[in-house]
């Protein structure tokens, strides 16, 4: 097992940092996830296969978020933005100039701030089961009233084994998970915080929204995320990678938010991940694309532009004043004559047409391409109601989620 060296930093609001490098190779970057403790999570049966598959190829760098881990635990300024910061500060400590950069989950949105701000540090982004918007920017009807549930939940559980809240915290995150995996959550919520810091960071990440981030990514990043994820639906990830411009979509086979190095969708990812981060920084092939410009209209033309700069029907509809169903009329008209049934598949292939301002290639339109991924699983039911029996009855999914796939509107 290889070695980590962990230091410390300090921030201009004087807030301790701990962060870890360890490895050798090209540097990597990996951005804080919610409950981070870095020696936690060198034996942690979770993120111990993460670490072993990069450490492997790569010099890798993380830290413990303010609030977190090893990082000074009574910082009172929480905020995305200094979440930004301390990436900032560590990255800068550890002495990285041009970098790798991963983000899971909670910590996908702080790396694509990022890889925004600092195009010329960053070479290839990978992003693992996270999402562009926060759970509060949705619309999701009754996000408020489930956020409030678990927070409820959160305070009266938090790192208790045997707790209603830790059962739905581990089943949602690891359906698949052994009860020493389900252990290994509680365990970790123990020593990474207290309720009240963690609390604080989910209903921050909550209003989370970095859309017009993502829009300025300019180095090649790779979407991962699992097919049937019970806590970043995956929508989010089709969402970004409609707004990253060099942005391509992996879909994963699996039931896990938090994968299984045991199972194939495991295997697909470190394979995916290492054969991305091995490409040259911004090369990309070539593929032709005989996309039917010539039938459009000049007003579905402007629509899809529109489309392949991934805004959608409302943004469309603003942008060359119209009204939102003349837009869904268009987007209709447009999918028959570009022969899709999915936006996803016109981004790529508006994108690789030239439209949206992307003027890219991409990579060739393999199993795990965008213009190949499958439709959205079905969502799992809600409860409307503040009883968390029912709750936690509803949202702890049975050892294996349905498989087929539901119906999405243009």
């Amino acid at each position: 097992m290889k070695k980590q060296s962990i230091r410390f930093c300090t921030t201009p609001d004087h807030v301790r940092l701990a962060y870890a490098v360890s490895g050798e190779g090209p540097p990597l970057v990996m951005s804080a996830t919610w409950l981070s403790h870095l020696e936690y999570h060198w034996r942690s049966p979770f993120w111990r296969p993460w670490l072993d598959a990069f450490n492997i190829n790569h010099k890798l760098l993380r830290h413990d978020s303010r609030g977190c881990g090893l990082s000074d635990r009574n910082a009172e300024n929480i905020s995305f933005e200094n979440w930004v910061r301390d990436l900032e500060r560590v990255i800068e400590a550890a002495g990285f100039r041009k970098f790798a950069m991963v983000g899971t989950c909670w910590g996908g949105p702080i790396a694509i701030e990022y890889a925004a701000r600092h195009p010329d540090r960053v070479s290839h982004l990978v992003l693992y089961g996270t999402y562009a918007q926060g759970r509060l920017r949705r619309n999701s009807p009754d996000a408020i009233q489930k956020s409030r549930v678990m927070i409820d939940l959160a305070r009266l559980g938090w790192g208790q084994d045997g707790h209603p809240y830790m059962q739905v915290f581990a089943s949602r995150r690891q359906p698949g998970g052994t009860p020493a995996h389900w252990r290994s959550w509680c365990d970790e919520q123990r020593v990474t915080t207290s309720a009240d810091t963690a609390i604080r960071m989910f209903e921050i990440a909550g209003q989370t929204d970095v859309q017009e981030a993502a829009r300025k990514v300019k180095c090649p990043a790779l979407i991962l995320h699992p097919e049937r994820d019970l806590v970043v639906p995956i929508e989010q990830g089709r969402l970004l990678a409609s707004l990253i411009p060099d942005g391509r979509f992996v879909q994963l086979d699996s039931e896990n938010h938090a994968p299984l190095a045991n199972e194939p969708a495991w295997s697909q990812l470190v394979a995916e991940v290492r054969s991305f981060l091995a490409e040259p920084a911004g090369a990309t092939v070539a593929i032709a694309k005989a996309l039917p410009l010539a039938e459009l209209t000049p007003r579905e033309r402007a629509v899809l532009e529109g489309i392949a700069k991934g805004l959608d029907n409302a943004e469309i509809a603003r942008s060359l004043s119209l009204s939102a169903k003349t837009v869904r009329n268009h987007v209709s008209r447009i999918f028959d004559k570009i022969r899709v049934k999915h936006r996803y598949e016109a981004i790529v292939l508006a994108r690789e047409a030239g439209l949206g301002g992307a003027n890219r290639s991409s990579t060739p339109a393999g199993p795990g391409h965008l213009s190949r991924a499958l439709d959205a699983a079905p969502k799992p039911n809600r409860d409307g109601s503040l009883n968390t029996t029912a709750f936690a009855r509803l949202t702890v999914p049975p050892r294996r989620a349905s498989r087929v796939p539901a119906r999405r509107p243009r």
